[in-house]
């Protein structure tokens, strides 16, 4: 069956738009590049990469991705930071934080900021697919 060109386009047009678009914050370089190609895999397309919370506040402000993946514990500018600084722009921004940090003032401080799911690492990379698309 012939589809006129207008009418393919259209359709590619709204499979490209549905795509989940994110950043992948973690001062783990390995962590990042890992994630990414599973994020990919799972079609989440990654705008931006970062390793501290200042870079993850100029890459939500660049990209104003669907879905903000966020370490905790980095130097200089942490994840706090970057959460603080992300609700400022965008109160309901979607923040899923990845952490291996377990202290009570940072789970404190967390509820506060109120991040849209925590996973504690090691996670399962499953559950963390299945949280964005419950956002959808």
């Amino acid at each position: 069956m012939w589809v006129p060109e207008s009418v393919m386009l259209s359709s590619v047009e709204t499979l490209e738009s549905k795509m989940v678009t994110s950043i992948v914050i973690d001062d783990d370089t390995d962590i990042v590049e890992v994630f990414c190609e599973y994020l990919e895999i799972k079609n989440i397309q990654v705008v931006g990469r970062g390793h501290n919370g200042q870079e993850a506040v100029e890459l939500y402000q660049k990209h104003t991705p669907d879905v903000v993946f966020l370490d905790v514990m980095m130097p200089g500018f942490d994840g706090i930071y970057a959460l603080e600084n992300i609700r400022k722009i965008n109160p309901d921004a979607k923040v899923i934080v990845i952490t291996a940090d377990l202290r009570e003032e940072t789970a404190l401080r967390l509820n506060e900021l109120k991040p849209n799911r925590i996973f504690v690492k090691p996670c399962d990379l499953e559950k963390i697919s299945q949280a964005v698309s419950s956002f959808s």
